[in-house]
């Protein structure tokens, strides 16, 4: 979802600085681009706090955060370009479809009660439906079970080094969502779009070709 549906990252990084300055920590792009994008709660937190973050701490820290993004991203939520048009072809020429998320299931909500998409979905997925995150690939496997499609006949759109890790040890394929990073810093893709613009089923159906 996030870098993947919208751009989300940059108002995760407002809200991670803000939070984090709460506790008298500093952080730079650079750091979120190696350890923030694509990456658990979990992990961020254990990396910026540099200790385990687990229990009743982390629930409570993790959705303070989450919800400082939340009211930051609200009035800005918008799909990556040309999504919303990629989608609506995709379902019209039958494509079971589902949302696979890192993200808290508030953060989902928020997005699908703005942007036309939860009509077009079989399967909503969060980080709590999981027990372990990207680039675990739990998440695509019981997407695809929900969808009821073997994960070698699904597609897996990433943004993150983490994600695509996790969409190709599903055995999915995998394209590339260049809004984070570029494409030399990703694993590699069976396919790279900057958006969706460009994208119609045809071009999905012929990586299976």
């Amino acid at each position: 979802m996030d870098g993947v549906i919208c751009d989300t990252n940059p108002y995760h990084s407002l809200a991670w600085k803000a939070f984090l300055e709460k506790f008298g920590i500093t952080s730079s792009e650079e750091e979120f681009i190696a350890h923030m994008y694509g990456k658990s709660n979990s992990y961020i937190l254990k990396y910026f706090f540099k200790r385990e973050i687990i229990g009743e701490e982390f629930a409570q820290m993790e959705f303070e955060k989450e919800a400082l993004f939340r009211e930051i991203y609200a009035a800005h939520v918008t799909p990556i370009a040309g999504l919303i048009e990629f989608i609506e072809d995709l379902k019209a020429n039958g494509v079971k479809m589902g949302i696979a998320t890192s993200a808290p299931y508030l953060n989902m909500e928020l997005i699908l009660s703005i942007l036309p998409l939860r009509d077009k979905m079989q399967s909503l997925l969060a980080s709590e439906d999981v027990s372990s995150h990207k680039p675990n690939p739990e998440v695509y496997l019981k997407s695809a079970s929900n969808l009821d499609i073997s994960p070698e006949r699904c597609v897996v759109f990433e943004d993150s080094f983490s994600g695509v890790t996790a969409g190709k040890a599903a055995g999915a394929k995998v394209v590339g969502v260049l809004s984070t990073y570029k494409k030399e810093e990703l694993p590699v893709c069976d396919a790279y779009v900057p958006n969706y613009n460009e994208l119609s089923f045809q071009k999905i159906k012929d990586l299976f070709n």
